[in-house]
């Protein structure tokens, strides 16, 4: 099986307005930690999330949280 390449050891920390985003699951994009479909070259695929009011997250970037697109500190341990 194929693994996601570790983008950053920290998560990214936004500020994001209501709406659809695109989180990256295959850790290649240069718009972590958005999809910029750097993917195609792999079997991974982006993942859809929505957000319905303006709000601050943490999203993954080492690409191994058990909470995705959301950080759950697992790169502590990389």
């Amino acid at each position: 099986m194929e693994k996601p390449v570790i983008a950053a050891k920290q998560p990214a920390v936004l500020s994001l307005e209501p709406g659809t985003y695109y989180w990256c699951r295959c850790g290649r994009s240069k718009s972590q930690p958005f999809c910029d479909g750097s993917h195609k070259v792999t079997s991974f695929t982006p993942m859809e999330f929505t957000t319905t009011e303006k709000k601050t997250v943490a999203l993954c970037q080492c690409k191994q949280t058990k909470n995705p697109p959301f950080c759950d500190g697992t790169h502590k341990t990389l």
